[in-house]
């Protein structure tokens, strides 16, 4: 393990807390040259609440552009542990971001008392469970039926220093997500992505209008749980695999660079790729000298993630390869005018 993920875990566990407590304030966010850029933190700026309803039943949503994003629901702890704009704690941030056209989510969870699951990132809780999760995405999917959504769900807790720890004497993680499944306010999952003994195959979009798609189950090492999601995400480890980019380590201010390179790579390797797998590109990253809004924005005169990937995507065959899909982009702080980009691209 590099010394910045430990450094990160350490930070995060003197932030937080691995039992339930009274709501963290959230702390402001330190002012970069980018505030109010379109591709970072002006998510209310984008309003594309049916966005999939132009789109033909027949289309793949390994043919679709998608926002993203990671770490979802990680409003509170501070700048070394928040990835988005609060709009609200008990997943209130969902219902905002569903609007805003982010159509895929990274959802962290705690094992509870009662065979339940809670919402954090790291040691800190997010003030949300998964219960109002399931009710925010229920709520939406009913008022925009033509919509599809899709979902990362991740054990968090790796019980080591600077992580949280499940509560003891509790069912196996898998076999509470599928009590959570069976209840009816979960009955718009998609059924064959929650299959644990069967995987399932990339659908069209038609096939799963007004539905969720489970695409994977990470444990809290990041390997794949069992059959859950699709199976061509077979190998969805920690960090990078064959459909995957998920370099989220960035050492210091200056290896945010070298982040904007592994995304790009990513973008120009999914254009000339498979056309009939989901290709999934995360924009985030982190360490204890490399805070995610930093690396989302840029700092100290670097250019971040964000705006780099918003001018990459603006500009035209003339300056690099074309780009005809983005696959899944997963971002921390996304701006109104790159999820408007991405979703450009469905046109």
């Amino acid at each position: 393990m590099r010394i910045s993920t430990l450094s990160l875990r350490l930070s995060l566990a003197l932030l937080g807390s691995t039992v339930l407590a009274e709501p963290i304030p959230q702390q402001p966010l330190q002012t970069t040259a980018n505030d109010a850029d379109p591709s970072y933190r002006t998510l209310s700026t984008a309003s594309n609440p049916n966005w999939m309803g132009a789109i033909p039943d027949a289309t793949s949503l390994a043919a679709l552009s998608i926002p993203g994003t990671h770490e979802s629901l990680a409003i509170f702890g501070g700048d070394i542990a928040e990835c988005h704009e609060n709009f609200g704690a008990s997943a209130n941030t969902l219902t905002a971001q569903l609007n805003a056209g982010i159509r895929v989510f990274d959802i962290r969870l705690r094992i509870e008392t009662g065979n339940t699951f809670v919402v954090h990132h790291g040691a800190i809780y997010q003030n949300a469970n998964f219960d109002d999760v399931l009710a925010k995405l229920g709520t939406f999917l009913a008022a925009h039926p033509t919509e599809a959504l899709l979902l990362r769900v991740k054990q968090e807790c790796t019980g080591q220093f600077g992580s949280c720890t499940d509560v003891s004497g509790q069912l196996p993680f898998t076999n509470i997500f599928d009590l959570y499944a069976a209840k009816p306010a979960a009955n718009f999952f998609w059924d064959a992505s929650i299959d644990r003994n069967s995987a399932a195959e990339v659908p069209t979009l038609g096939a799963v209008r007004g539905k969720a798609v489970l695409m994977v189950i990470n444990g809290p090492h990041g390997g794949r749980t069992d059959a859950y999601g699709l199976a061509q995400f077979a190998g969805w480890n920690d960090g990078d695999s064959t459909y995957v980019q998920d370099n989220y380590d960035v050492p210091d201010i200056g290896a945010i660079a070298t982040k904007r390179d592994q995304v790009r790579r990513f973008l120009d390797a999914l254009n000339v790729g498979d056309e009939s797998a989901l290709y999934v590109n995360f924009c985030s990253g982190a360490s204890l000298l490399a805070f995610p809004y930093q690396v989302a924005a840029g700092t100290l005169g670097v250019q971040g993630v964000n705006p780099f990937l918003l001018t990459y995507l603006n500009q035209g065959t003339d300056v690099h390869a074309p780009v005809h899909r983005t696959g899944i982009t997963m971002m921390d702080f996304p701006g109104g005018g790159l999820i408007d980009k991405i979703l450009s691209f469905n046109n």
